[in-house]
């Protein structure tokens, strides 16, 4: 229910907030029918995906992995669609996908599947250097490939999904916050040597200093937010959305719908993603076996995050990162991509394992990690 409520809201949500936008370039309608159209392909996506044993997707990850390098690869080519100086789509026809999204699903069921022939027979937790060494020199090569484009924030969403699937594998602790720090800095710096993304951070921590630069879309996300009160104007009576916010269908349709349906409305959408994140961790604890729960847990991780991320950018507590509102922002393959994922945490449910005294699944974190 929580996943067609949010696939709705979004359909609404991408007509109001893309209108203006959509009328100068002559069709009022474009945005919406393009994303209907994707959200027809995903809902079937999503109901076969849901009725699949989730152990075919064992067979399918490395296929997957294989076929979201290339698009990585083809989008730096002359055959990659290049929009608001990335170059990160390929066309085909009047549709256009996103290789990124592939490869966040493709590259979480490869490390799952990966780790699962590595499992120790006799139970015990996997060996340190089996856990990291499949999983960072995969995610360094992806990173490198989608910080060509650049998109800095999909590297963020795929070191995240990375470190869901080691922590789940029982990596120690100690370990994945070394991690997690390396990765921190790796983004500082990353942020800082690139002059568009230094400027982004500078709006960020001082947008009223730049009111009409660097912080004129954190500012006018944030008069938006509060100009909706506690319950909005109503859908559709925006005013950011007539050129003031930008990309208001995509990266800030939260300020849309913060503006349209007040601090209630927005709360409401937030308690939809608490919603999937306390079901995909349930869903998680009472897999049916070892790739079940990796999966199941990094699927969650994954889309909540991406969406507390997106959330967080929104109102100013993180820093402008391009990361879109999973099943309510603008977007095909993102829509597709995400409804697939959640296909599969429902297979999964469908197949619990009820634990028992003598059979349970293991916690989600292994409290002393993994061996040396």
């Amino acid at each position: 229910m929580v996943i067609v409520v949010l696939a709705l809201l979004g359909l609404v949500m991408s007509f109001s907030a893309s209108f203006v936008d959509a009328a100068e370039d002559g069709d009022p309608f474009g945005v919406f029918r393009r994303q209907l159209v994707w959200l027809t392909i995903g809902i079937p996506a999503f109901a076969l995906t849901a009725s699949l044993d989730h152990r075919v997707w064992r067979r399918l990850a490395w296929p997957m992995l294989a076929a979201s390098i290339i698009g990585l690869l083809l989008v730096l080519t002359p055959v990659g669609v290049e929009r608001f100086g990335s170059s990160r789509w390929l066309g085909f026809g009047p549709l256009v996908v996103q290789p990124t999204e592939i490869t966040k699903l493709a590259l979480l069921l490869w490390l799952a599947d990966v780790l699962e022939r590595k499992r120790p027979r006799d139970g015990s937790l996997q060996r340190t250097d089996h856990l990291l060494v499949p999983a960072i020199p995969v995610f360094l090569a992806l990173s490198v490939l989608v910080l060509l484009q650049p998109d800095l924030g999909t590297t963020v969403l795929l070191g995240l999904i990375v470190g869901a699937v080691l922590w789940v594998e029982g990596l120690a602790g100690r370990i994945v916050g070394s991690l997690v720090a390396i990765a921190g800095l790796s983004v500082s710096v990353l942020a800082v040597v690139e002059p568009y993304r230094f400027a982004r951070i500078a709006g960020w921590l001082h947008p009223e200093e730049d009111p009409l630069g660097n912080g004129y879309q954190l500012l006018q996300s944030l008069y938006a937010m509060a100009d909706g009160g506690w319950f909005g104007h109503g859908l559709g009576a925006s005013r950011g959305k007539y050129n003031f916010i930008p990309n208001p269908e995509t990266d800030f349709i939260f300020a849309i719908i913060g503006e349209e349906l007040g601090l209630v409305g927005s709360l409401i959408v937030v308690a939809m993603f608490v919603a999937i994140l306390h079901l995909g961790l349930k869903i998680a604890y009472l897999a049916p076996d070892p790739f079940a729960r990796t999966v199941a847990a990094a699927v969650t991780a994954w889309i909540v995050g991406q969406a507390f991320i997106n959330i967080g950018t929104v109102i100013g507590l993180l820093p402008i990162t391009g990361v879109t509102l999973p099943l309510v922002s603008v977007g095909g393959s993102s829509m597709v991509s995400t409804l697939v994922a959640l296909g599969i945490l429902v297979a999964i449910a469908r197949r619990p394992e009820v634990p028992t005294r003598r059979s349970g699944p293991r916690p989600l974190a292994a409290p002393t990690g993994g061996r040396p």
